[in-house]
């Protein structure tokens, strides 16, 4: 196989993989004083992504988008115990067998509290949450196939009366997209298996997640060098006496 081929095959991938992620960059905000008396965030039951646990396999709902949902269906999540100033990059990642257009928006605590689209948003998604009073059915105490993050609660930020918390809420907005001749599927799409991944960048410069392919770019450069100083270059130079000796004899 030609070099040519194979770059062209590496970028078909890379392509690829591009079409089922999407993400967005953001700075860790100031802390915010978190009460822990009366209601509060764990009463939202959302799962919780923070640098210390930062993947989620999970389902997230989608529809296809209406005058009234024109970005589809919202879910909710919490990014917590971020770090002020520092950068962040969170991805959904998905199957190219569910294609779905997802948008991600971060907000601070006081924006969406103040915000009556994004606080009703939020309620609703949260009522989809709260745990069921009806004992569990057979088949819901199977083992599923996603893993899901316990809901917030103070022990997963600091400790005291009152904590404060540089914290984040993430909203994902997921619409079906595709065409499909099943009626049913029309009407009522599937939920989309996703793996959710919060990324620290390391000195604002590089994702964390980027670590082990640079450390592998860098060994391979390196390699190249030794075996260039230790092969190629004593090769040239033999060959160069050879080239200069016939050229003598002429």
């Amino acid at each position: 196989m030609s070099l040519q081929s194979v770059i062209c095959l590496l970028l078909t991938g890379i392509s690829l993989c591009l079409a089922n992620v999407e993400k967005a960059i953001f700075l860790g905000p100031e802390p915010v004083n978190i009460p822990q008396t009366g209601p509060s965030l764990a009463n939202l039951y959302l799962d919780v992504l923070s640098p210390e646990d930062w993947s989620l396999r999970t389902l997230l709902d989608a529809v296809f988008p209406t005058a009234e949902l024109p970005r589809g269906v919202d879910a909710w999540l919490i990014l917590d115990r971020l770090t002020e100033g520092q950068r962040y990059e969170v991805r959904v990642c998905w199957l190219a067998t569910q294609p779905t257009a997802f948008h991600l928006e971060t907000y601070d605590l006081p924006t969406v509290f103040e915000t009556p689209a994004l606080i009703t948003s939020l309620h609703n998604y949260s009522m989809t949450r709260q745990p069921s009073q009806d004992p569990p059915s057979p088949a819901s105490s199977q083992p599923s196939t996603t893993r899901q993050k316990t809901a917030w609660s103070p022990a997963s930020s600091t400790t005291g009366d009152d904590d404060e918390s540089s914290i984040l809420f993430l909203r994902i907005s997921a619409a079906a997209d595709y065409f499909t001749l099943n009626s049913a599927l029309m009407h009522s799409p599937e939920p989309v298996v996703v793996d959710l991944i919060l990324d620290p960048f390391l000195a604002n410069v590089l994702p964390r997640s980027l670590v082990p392919t640079v450390g592998f770019i860098v060994l391979v450069v390196a390699a190249s060098w030794v075996l260039a100083r230790g092969v190629v270059v004593p090769y040239l130079t033999r060959l160069m006496a050879v080239v200069d000796d016939e050229k003598k004899e002429q």
